[in-house]
């Protein structure tokens, strides 16, 4: 479980790629040291030549051969100057070379091709090195080496690269892992322990995280996610009340509207009054009562849970918007409803929900002062929209901010906003959609859509109230 943690996988890829970092240097490296020995050789075996070229007769006895040659590991040198001149120390019993190597030739590659050819190899070849004198202009070097010794001071080189490979990869992984604990791992781990502790208990405020005051970008998570899980606390705390009023309401309201019928009944004698001001008042009496009524209904409507049941059928879709006028008619004052939609429009739907939803828009542009009211109706691909147009003062812009949102979203003082919430509910459950179009000074366009339509012709009629 323990590699499977984020810091162990941090710690484990920063060992690998530190040591995969210190393989392409090493290789480079073993290169460099090979040519490095040869050439450190040949610049022995130069100075021992020197030897030859300050006796008289340009020789040296036996004893000091083997001296000189031992000095430079070496089993025969060779001096070439350019005035033809040649001085030369050897064994007795001198080897044959096996392979030529020359230093003023060759590139990187194939410095490293070499290099590899003597590590691998197990034989012991005699080399034959070749090069310029070191302070001698013109002069070259030969000197006769084995090759056992070059590999054994190789494989001790690269065992020290590969232990301080090991010590670089270890500190360096080492200092990173911590860094990154301090800076990623500590933070998240307290992210998640603050997501865990919230999903607990969602409402109580104690289990928000509190910023730390970083000003990196774990910083700006700190604030994002303390305000994202305040945010679910006050939705949550609101979803509480208003389910808590949904109760309360379902609860009375039964006993509500049985008090308002009795008042309605009670009423209803008001208007036989030969009082003139009682049946000059009566009207208003049973307007407000009806008012009361759909309230209630409405609130019922909305508190209960999940959306009403849906009966689709297929209708003409003109008679429906006949029926609206007088709905929505208020006395001398009746708006002007204008109809454009095709003629014998056939559409699916459930005709009741749909015949709430379009009274609901059009009393809405009445009461926002509208004198005219156009519904326009189209069906393309298989889909019916209809657009309410208005010509009233617009919607206000604290109802905009809260338009569909139950309670929060009435345009007029003392409205509950639950007229358009419980409208895009029913469209939403007839698998359409209600949304605002536009809201301007100089009116209101809201949309309905819905699947399933089948139109022939097309007809304009106005009509009133």
């Amino acid at each position: 479980m323990l590699i499977r943690s984020l810091s162990a996988r941090l710690l484990v890829l920063t060992i690998f790629f530190v040591m995969l970092s210190e393989v392409f240097i090493f290789v480079p490296s073993v290169a460099r040291f090979r040519l490095s020995y040869l050439q450190s050789h040949l610049d022995s075996a130069y100075l021992a030549t020197l030897a030859l070229a300050a006796s008289p007769n340009g020789q040296v006895d036996e004893p000091m051969s083997k001296l000189l040659l031992g000095n430079v590991g070496a089993h025969a040198i060779m001096l070439h100057r350019p005035n033809g001149m040649v001085f030369m120390l050897d064994s007795r019993e001198a080897p044959h070379p096996e392979v030529t190597f020359d230093l003023t030739r060759g590139n990187v590659w194939s410095w490293i091709k070499r290099s590899f050819e003597t590590l691998l190899s197990g034989q012991n070849r005699m080399m034959r090195i070749t090069g310029p004198a070191k302070t001698e202009p013109g002069a070259s070097v030969e000197v006769l080496l084995e090759e056992a010794p070059l590999r054994r001071e190789m494989w001790a080189f690269g065992v020290r690269i590969i232990e301080l490979s090991v010590i670089i990869s270890l500190v360096t992984a080492a200092l990173v892992f911590l860094s990154l604990q301090w800076l990623l791992v500590r933070p998240m781990r307290r992210f998640i322990a603050s997501m865990v502790r919230f999903r607990e208990d969602p409402e109580d405020a104690s289990r928000r995280i509190v910023p730390s005051g970083r000003r990196d970008e774990m910083g700006r998570a700190e604030n994002e996610l303390s305000m994202l899980q305040e945010t679910v606390r006050q939705a949550l705390a609101q979803r509480s009340r208003l389910a808590a009023l949904g109760t309360a309401v379902t609860k009375i309201n039964h006993d509500l509207r049985s008090i308002l019928a009795t008042a309605r009944l009670v009423s209803d004698g008001l208007a036989d009054s030969p009082a003139p001001e009682v049946r000059r008042v009566a009207p208003r009496l049973f307007e407000a009562i009806d008012r009361a009524v759909a309230l209630c209904t409405r609130t019922l409507d909305f508190s209960r849970e999940g959306a009403p049941p849906v009966s689709p059928t297929r209708f003409p879709l003109r008679p429906l918007l006949d029926e609206i006028g007088p709905a929505v008619g208020t006395g001398n004052d009746e708006p002007v409803l204008e109809f454009d939609l095709p003629a014998n429009l056939m559409v699916r739907a459930d005709r009741d929900q749909l015949y709430r939803v379009l009274l609901n828009l059009t009393q809405n542009a009445v009461e926002a002062g509208a004198r005219h009211i156009r519904v326009r109706a189209s069906a393309t691909k298989g889909e019916v929209a209809i657009e309410i147009a208005d010509d009233g003062h617009g919607l206000p812009p604290r109802a905009l901010d809260n338009l569909f949102r139950p309670f929060f979203g009435s345009a007029r003082p003392g409205g509950t906003g639950l007229g358009l919430a419980i409208a895009r509910e029913l469209m939403r459950a007839q698998g359409g959609d209600l949304v605002l179009v536009d809201t301007n000074g100089a009116g209101t366009v809201f949309r309905l859509t819905f699947p399933g339509a089948l139109e022939t012709g097309r007809a304009l009629s106005r009509a009133s109230g």
